[in-house]
């Protein structure tokens, strides 16, 4: 009872390395998110989950909106992690 409520962290460089195609979500925070056509949509700014898959938080950097984007393949085309970006099926207006 006396940790009840407590946060608990680990050290990044202690966590196992990802498997192909997947991704720690505090590695997908602060990428890029770019559509398809080459539209900057904004940054990851967050994730959760809602029980059937993760969702990304994208905020646009110029007050744009906020885009809740499902993390998953039929949204997601490419994670570069060399670059930071997601490359997405996601257009503006889909808010």
């Amino acid at each position: 009872m006396a940790l009840q409520g407590s946060e608990v962290g680990v050290p990044r460089d202690r966590f196992p390395a990802a498997e192909e195609g997947e991704y720690y979500w505090i590695d997908l925070q602060g990428m890029q998110v770019v559509n398809r056509e080459g539209v900057h949509l904004g940054m990851v700014d967050s994730l959760f989950s809602n029980g059937a898959h993760s969702v990304l938080v994208v905020r646009s950097g110029v007050g744009k909106g906020e885009w809740l984007i499902p993390f998953v393949a039929a949204f997601v085309d490419d994670v570069d992690e060399g670059t930071r970006r997601i490359w997405v099926d996601w257009r503006p207006e889909w808010q």
